[in-house]
């Protein structure tokens, strides 16, 4: 059977307080949508941030429900934070049943619906199919597969301009105390999977037009970001967060604006966790 996932979606923060993180990423430049409230039982809602391949979202629970119970224990016991992985998979359904053909186990293959504002006044609806990788396959963090099935209403084109001029993910990272088992371990998850070997580190290539995993250890991760807190990160999920900007003027100047001064990196500038909702977020140009 062909692997059927072809590369990172899009990723999210789980934050403590969903409409103070969405302040605090306006504030940092990015165009957020309408808030988007998920059903009764899932007692959660997000706002998302678009580029033209990819996106990340603010997810936050505004109402303990018993299907929230494992995201409100992870908030709790690991800090908010990028927690979350969503691949890229034309059909889950059928996605589910190839990765099994090639030794990989999922769970929790379902269908949801939120309602979106339109720029016409009317509302309409973007709907998914998901399927997660089972516990076991992963060597930490959640990754799960995310079918677009109404990407009309998810990739609005007024929500795909930036005032700090983001365009798009260029990366992920995180803590790995042993790298290069972690890497091999996350590559299985994509098709077109592919470790390279750095000094502290792995980096996974996730796919065509997909923004790469980064496994470090905590000094070449502490190398990268230099006087950045990285215990203000989720332990046990993801680190940091690169995006790519057109200006890097621009995204410096919305820093400013907001009254927060980044950290130079050899990339791009640096966001600490406590300004970003317990994530690193570097801008890169791109």
């Amino acid at each position: 059977m062909t692997h059927p996932v072809t590369g990172i979606d899009h990723v999210f923060l789980l934050v403590n307080d969903l409409d103070a993180a969405a302040r605090r990423y306006q504030a940092l430049g990015f165009t957020l949508s309408p808030r988007g409230v998920h059903s009764a039982a899932k007692g959660s809602a997000n706002y998302t941030i678009m580029f033209p391949d990819d996106y990340f979202e603010l997810l936050g629970i505004i109402t303990p429900t018993e299907g929230n119970l494992a995201r409100r224990q992870s908030i709790e016991s690991m800090g908010e934070g990028l927690h979350a992985i969503a691949c890229r998979i034309k059909d889950a359904t059928a996605g589910a049943d190839a990765l099994a053909g090639v030794g990989i186990k999922t769970q929790g293959l379902g269908a949801f619906e939120r309602p979106v504002p339109l720029p016409d006044g009317g509302t309409g609806v973007a709907a998914f199919t998901t399927v997660s990788f089972a516990p076991e396959e992963l060597p930490f963090g959640t990754v799960f597969m995310c079918q677009h099935r109404t990407p009309e209403t998810v990739w609005l084109p007024e929500l795909l301009t930036h005032p700090n001029t983001a365009c798009g993910l260029d990366g992920v990272l995180a803590l790995s105390d042993d790298p290069q088992t972690d890497a091999a371990r996350f590559a299985r998850l994509w098709a077109d999977g592919r470790v390279m070997m750095s000094a502290g580190g792995a980096t996974v290539d996730t796919g065509p037009d997909s923004a790469p995993l980064s496994l470090l250890t905590r000094a070449a991760l502490a190398g990268l970001y230099p006087g950045l807190d990285l215990d203000q990160t989720p332990k046990g999920a993801f680190t940091a967060l690169r995006i790519r900007v057109r200006d890097m003027g621009a995204a410096s100047a919305c820093l400013d604006a907001a009254g927060i001064t980044p950290v130079a990196t050899t990339l791009g500038l640096a966001v600490a966790p406590q300004d970003a909702c317990g994530m690193i977020l570097e801008f890169v140009p791109g």
